[in-house]
């Protein structure tokens, strides 16, 4: 393998190791005689997730599945027992609010003694809505998109998003009858806490008194780097640093994460996180992941040892089929169209016409961003 595949296998044995499917059938492999009566899959791993449950229960109960436009694998879709419903992320729409009303209207339905098996993950807050009546999906839209243009990070986009919502903040099950709720989640977020994941849709703080609960992390950015590392080693490499200190806008973090890997001796450097960025007005094509890139490609040029993957591990960054990029010394070598590029967030378009851009597609998970740097 050259060291863009070696980079690439790095990318996706993280990536196994969080899928929704791979994590939920371990969580629930212990469990022989757990037979919940509904399986709720909220997320862009929600697929996976429901897929890796309904292969670890024998059961025949009811789904209800809720993800990202074309994040459903065809299994799911041809199951009959199956309810699908797809829609936007990150910027919610008409599909959201539908999926919203289906869930709150499932669980209220659910009869006593019943048990619900609820998962989550990342993308749960913009594919299921429900809001107020003093706010319409239109300014919803314009406010969601704001505070994303403006650099907010998922925690203060949640805080915002709980204040507003009928569901999030625990309130998906605050009229729960049945007898016990079983959460399992994959954390897109800092703190992998349950009240910030999905906005806190799979918090139980709500729950009637004597409804049991348990709630399970099940896949994390620690858990996807740990993955990664152990790969690395497996390949040869020596580790030399695994860190989760993506949190910060990315023109701060860039020369951050490049003084280290400038001076840096021979190995493998992973970090994780999920870093912001400020958009302008009508921004062109790429994320977070693929902006970052260009700005760490700036800073590495004509290094010939230092080759670098910035990814997604939804395998999706912004409103683009592409995970990110992976670039090296020679990425930066139209320096005029690379300023321009970053200038108006552009940086997709440059990646493509360079060769580095990444496309992994849907991976169903969703454990944030990962950056990792082969130094030879």
């Amino acid at each position: 393998m050259n060291t863009k595949q070696q980079l690439t296998a790095m990318f996706n044995a993280s990536v196994k190791a969080v899928s929704g499917f791979e994590a939920t059938k371990r969580a629930l492999a212990p469990l022989t005689d757990y037979h919940p009566d509904m399986i709720i899959g909220i997320g862009k791993a929600a697929s996976g997730m429901c897929s890796g449950a309904l292969a670890s229960i024998d059961t025949h109960c009811r789904v209800l599945l809720v993800t990202k436009y074309h994040h459903c694998q065809q299994n799911m879709h041809d199951n009959e027992h199956v309810q699908v419903i797809e829609a936007a992320h990150p910027i919610p729409d008409q599909n959201s609010l539908i999926a919203g009303s289906v869930l709150l209207d499932t669980i209220d339905n659910m009869p006593a003694m019943s048990k619900l098996l609820l998962l989550v993950s990342g993308g749960a807050s913009a594919v299921a809505e429900l809001l107020p009546e003093d706010m319409d999906l239109a300014q919803w839209q314009k406010l969601t998109d704001q505070m994303i243009s403006s650099g907010f990070d998922i925690g203060q986009i949640n805080a915002k998003r709980k204040e507003t919502s009928l569901l999030k903040d625990g309130k998906l099950l605050a009229n729960f009858k049945g007898s016990s709720v079983k959460v399992l989640a994959i954390s897109d977020v800092q703190g992998d806490d349950i009240c910030v994941i999905g906005s806190g849709i799979g918090d139980t703080k709500h729950l009637a008194e004597g409804i049991n609960s348990d709630i399970s992390l099940i896949g994390t950015n620690e858990v996807a780097r740990k993955a990664c590392a152990s790969y690395a080693q497996e390949l040869g490499f020596e580790v030399i640093s695994n860190t989760e200190n993506m949190y910060l806008n990315i023109t701060q973090l860039a020369p951050i994460i490049a003084s280290q890997l400038l001076t840096a001796s021979p190995g493998v450097y992973i970090f994780g996180g999920e870093p912001t960025v400020n958009l302008p007005d009508n921004p062109g094509s790429g994320g977070r992941n693929q902006s970052l890139a260009l700005l760490l490609a700036q800073q590495i040029k004509d290094r010939d040892d230092i080759t670098i993957l910035v990814a997604g591990t939804d395998g999706s960054d912004g409103p683009t089929d592409a995970a990110g990029a992976i670039i090296d010394g020679n990425s930066a070598n139209d320096i005029r169209a690379l300023e321009q590029a970053l200038l108006t967030a552009d940086a997709g378009s440059y990646l493509r016409n360079t060769g580095d851009i990444f496309i992994t597609g849907p991976t169903n998970t969703n454990v944030m961003d990962l950056v990792i740097a082969i130094i030879k």
